[in-house]
């Protein structure tokens, strides 16, 4: 790697808002931290990942953790509807955030009528409920991201 190379690196890791990029050639290896919250991404030698690719799967039993509540609660919810996202991205539950939610816990909904906004590749796409009824849970936190067909909202049917 050559200096203007490093510098580019050192560039796109302070835009991308990583914390931490390792590369490791033959004879060459570079660290890039930075002070902003932990993310790491490793690029290496094919030996090499192995090896630090233990410190993201340390990360990943989190999730299941956050995830292991909703199991008590789905079995209870049995009578609900789920409302599910169409796409991968990041969920909204106002168009910004000095506007007033699309729907809080209590509110009745009727199909057709805007839930949430899904932000994918910069584009925001509103979520539209495919069903009637009472919003009795948000299932999902303002500003996070979604997978495809991950349960938003439960509906109570009217």
């Amino acid at each position: 790697m050559d200096i203007k190379q490093i510098q580019e690196l050192i560039k796109f890791v302070s835009r991308s808002g990583v914390n931490e990029v390792a590369i490791e050639q033959e004879n060459f290896k570079i660290t890039i931290k930075t002070n902003q919250a932990p993310t790491v991404v490793h690029a290496t030698v094919p030996q090499a990942p192995l090896i630090q690719a233990a410190a993201p799967v340390a990360t990943a039993p989190t999730a299941p953790v956050a995830a292991t509540p909703a199991v008590p609660a789905a079995e209870d919810t049995s009578k609900y509807i789920t409302i599910k996202s169409p796409m991968i991205g990041t969920f909204y539950r106002s168009s910004s955030p000095d506007k007033p939610m699309f729907v809080n816990v209590g509110d009745e909904v009727s199909t057709g009528k805007v839930v949430c906004i899904i932000e994918a590749m910069k584009l925001f796409n509103e979520i539209e409920s495919e069903v009637s009824g009472r919003i009795v849970k948000i299932l999902v936190e303002n500003a996070s991201p979604v997978e495809y067909d991950q349960p938003l909202f439960l509906v109570e049917p009217i």
